[in-house]
């Protein structure tokens, strides 16, 4: 009967270890790993080679006993799979990257019980400061984020009382700017698509802003047709079908964001309906992924990567302005493309 060697257990690194292996002393080595104190070069490059030929990685825990916080930023979104927030994590990082800070994710997945839950572990860890998405969230999240503490920047919105700082557009005037955009053209039979409705608080306001300036110019929404799930080519051509058979008269589709807008595109494609002479269609967010569509979706720019840069600068405090109660607001482009009728 053959035998097997147990394995040897792991040891936790220490400070020991990476000075014996650089051969300067401890407080050394935990002047260069925390950046702090008169270090020369040489002796700086020395110990940070060994750390890494180690594999050596500080506890950081030990030193937030004593100042309450971990250099983490939280940074909660309700969705990964949606194209929108990456490029805000871009932008988020790019300001982060040197500051000594970690952005740390928490998906809510667009439920406010989820983001509770988010919250509460993220908070309990003493961040430096939480980005959040949206403005909208339960009484419970809202007391979390206001006895936090810490810059809290809501992102992606500024129609509302943010918590403390936010960073964001007006997605009611983008609704209307659309509507009127729409209007000019000569469309007038006009329907709403929507993913995620209602927990996606920033498409409602948008539709509201969008059905304000319809009645405005004495116009109704013909229809609208809702999903609760995440955005996909084929369910955007599912609701385009069902909105089309439903109600044959529609001369525009105005979708919730770019994904569901693509995926009708290309079932007006498929059909041969003609685009943008009979029917015109729009989108929201502006995501460079659909650029090789057949036609250019007609669209609106959310200012995603600057959001996160902005956002991120408050809190590394990097913002050249009063830290804390900021709101700035970002102004979308609208992009007509090829699915709006020419005026």
């Amino acid at each position: 009967m053959n035998k097997t060697t147990p394995p040897v257990p792991r040891r936790l690194l220490t400070l020991r270890d990476v000075s014996e292996a650089s051969g300067v002393s401890e407080m050394t080595v935990s002047r260069v790993l925390r950046n702090r104190g008169d270090v020369s070069d040489a002796t700086r490059e020395r110990v940070l080679e060994a750390a890494r030929r180690l594999g050596y990685v500080p506890n950081k825990i030990a030193g937030a006993l004593a100042s309450q916080r971990v250099n983490l930023v939280g940074v909660v979104i309700p969705s990964l799979s949606n194209m929108v927030f990456p490029e805000v994590m871009t932008g988020i990082s790019e300001v982060l990257d040197d500051t000594g800070l970690q952005p740390v994710v928490g998906v809510t997945n667009y439920l406010p019980e989820r983001e509770e839950a988010v919250l509460y572990e993220m908070l309990s860890w003493r961040p430096t400061g939480l980005i959040i998405a949206g403005l909208e969230h339960s009484d419970a999240g809202r007391a979390m984020l206001e006895a936090s503490g810490i810059p809290i920047v809501e992102i992606m919105d500024i129609d509302g009382s943010p918590v403390d700082s936010a960073v964001g557009i007006s997605h009611r005037r983008a609704g209307r700017q659309m509507a009127e955009e729409i209007l000019a053209a000569g469309y007038r039979h006009i329907a709403f698509l929507g993913t995620q409705m209602p927990n996606d608080h920033r498409a409602r306001k948008r539709l509201e802003g969008f059905e304000e300036a319809l009645a405005k110019a004495g116009v109704d929404l013909v229809d609208r047709e809702f999903y609760s799930g995440g955005s996909a080519l084929l369910k955007g051509r599912e609701m385009t079908a069902a909105v089309l058979n439903r109600s044959p008269d529609v001369d525009f589709l105005y979708y919730s964001n770019d994904m569901i807008g693509a995926g009708g595109l290309l079932y007006c494609l498929d059909k041969g309906l003609d685009v943008p002479g009979k029917i015109g269609l729009a989108g929201f967010n502006g995501v460079e992924l659909l650029d090789g569509l057949p036609r250019r979706l007609a669209t609106m720019d959310a200012c995603r990567l600057e959001i996160g840069r902005k956002a991120a600068e408050i809190v590394a405090g990097k913002h050249q302005g009063v830290i804390g109660g900021e709101v700035i607001e970002l102004f979308p482009t609208l992009q007509p493309g090829d699915t709006i009728r020419r005026t």
